[in-house]
C-alpha cells in the first residue's frame, strides 16, 4: 500500500482534509480509532465497531445524529476507509461518502491525514469541516494526555 492518499484529482478539489500531529505511535491512534471504548472518548456517547472490511460501524454523535457506513480498507495501523452518511439525513444518507484516514510515523509521533470525499455543496463540507476539526482536536488532546 501506498503512503500516500489515494486521490482522484478531480474529485479531490472538493474534498474536506484535515492534518493532525498526535504525541503517539501510529498503533496507538489506530486503536482510538477502531476500538469503541477508545473511540467514545474523542468522539460520539456509543459506538458499534466492526473494523474489518465490509464491517460496519455505527456511532452515537449526539441524541439525533447517528453517522453509519461500512468499512472498505482496514490496514493497521497505517490506514482506514470507510463510507460516511447520517441515519435519517437526505443531504449527506448512510453511504454516500468516505472518509480516508491516513496514519505516518513522525518523529516519535503521528502524522494524521483524514480526507472526506463526496460530500455535497459548500454547506455541508462547511460543517464537516468543523466537525473533523473539532473531533480531532479531541484525539490530539486524549492521547497526547
Amino acid at each position: 500500500m501506498s503512503d500516500a492518499l489515494d486521490v482522484d484529482p478531480v474529485a479531490d478539489d472538493q474534498a474536506v482534509a484535515v492534518v493532525r500531529r498526535i504525541a503517539a505511535p501510529p498503533e496507538t491512534v489506530f486503536d482510538y480509532l477502531v476500538d469503541p471504548a477508545r473511540f467514545v472518548l474523542w468522539m460520539g456517547v456509543a459506538a458499534a465497531l466492526d473494523a474489518r472490511p465490509g464491517g460496519g460501524y455505527h456511532i452515537t454523535v449526539g441524541p439525533d445524529a447517528v453517522a453509519t457506513g461500512d468499512y472498505q480498507v482496514v490496514d493497521p495501523p497505517r490506514r482506514l476507509v470507510f463510507t460516511w452518511g447520517w441515519r435519517g439525513d437526505t443531504d449527506v444518507p448512510v453511504g454516500s461518502t468516505t472518509v480516508e484516514i491516513l496514519l505516518t510515523p513522525e518523529g516519535e509521533g503521528t502524522r494524521l491525514e483524514l480526507r472526506h470525499r463526496g460530500l455535497p455543496g459548500d454547506q455541508s463540507r462547511a460543517r464537516h469541516a468543523e466537525g473533523w476539526d473539532m473531533f480531532l482536536d479531541r484525539l490530539t488532546t486524549v492521547i497526547g494526555g
